[in-house]
C-alpha cells in the first residue's frame, strides 16, 4: 500500500513538471511569435537609436555618452513586477563587468519621485533615466510600440543592436549575450 502511494505521488510530480513545461514552452512561442515580438526582432542588426534623457538629478544624458561601450538599455517601472525581479541581477552584472566595458542604462517609464524611492531602496548605482513621454518615445524608437515591460536591448561596442528581450530578462541569458561582445 505504502509502494502504491510513492508510485501515485512521483506521478503527480512528474505530471506536473510536464505540464509546467508544456505551458512555459507555449507561452514562450506566443510571446515570441506575436506581431510585438517581430518588430522587437527587426530592431537586431541596426544601429542604436538616439535618445536624451534627464538622469534622476535632472541632468540630461546623451547615448553618444557611452559610445564604444557595451550597452544594455532597460525599459522598466517601480510597479512591473518582472522589471523589480531582473534588477539586482543586472546590478551584480554592471559591477562584475564594468571595468570591462559594460554599461546598464535603465529607463523608467514612471513618476520620478518612485524611481527615485526605488533605485535608493535597492542601490541601484548604473544610470537610471526618466522623461515621461521622451522615455516612452525612446521606447517606440527601440522597437516597443506596444509598451511591453520591461525591455531591453543588448547593444555592442560599435553601436549595432545584437539582441532585444521583451519581457524579464534572467541574468545567466544576459551574461551570455554580454560577455563574447566584452
Amino acid at each position: 500500500m505504502l509502494q502504491n502511494k510513492w508510485i501515485i505521488n512521483g506521478l503527480g510530480v512528474i505530471g506536473l513538471i510536464l505540464a509546467f513545461w508544456a505551458g512555459s514552452t507555449v507561452m514562450k512561442w506566443y510571446r515570441d511569435s506575436t506581431p510585438a515580438a517581430e518588430q522587437a526582432r527587426a530592431m537586431e542588426h541596426t544601429y542604436r537609436p538616439g535618445f536624451v534623457l534627464p538622469d534622476l538629478e535632472g541632468r540630461l544624458r546623451d547615448v553618444n555618452e557611452w559610445n564604444g561601450r557595451v550597452l544594455v538599455v532597460n525599459f522598466w517601472a517601480t510597479w512591473c513586477p518582472p522589471c523589480r525581479r531582473e534588477m539586482p541581477a543586472f546590478m551584480d552584472l554592471q559591477e562584475r563587468y564594468g571595468k570591462q566595458g559594460l554599461q546598464f542604462v535603465g529607463i523608467a517609464l514612471d513618476e520620478l519621485d518612485k524611481v527615485q524611492d526605488y533605485v535608493d531602496t535597492l542601490g541601484v548605482e548604473y544610470p537610471i533615466l526618466v522623461g515621461g513621454d521622451k522615455a516612452m518615445q525612446a521606447a517606440i524608437a527601440y522597437g516597443n510600440s506596444f509598451g511591453a515591460l520591461p525591455y531591453t536591448a543588448i547593444i555592442d561596442r560599435e553601436g549595432t543592436i545584437v539582441a532585444v528581450y521583451r519581457g524579464e530578462l534572467d541574468g545567466a541569458e544576459a551574461e551570455r549575450v554580454i560577455k563574447p561582445l566584452l
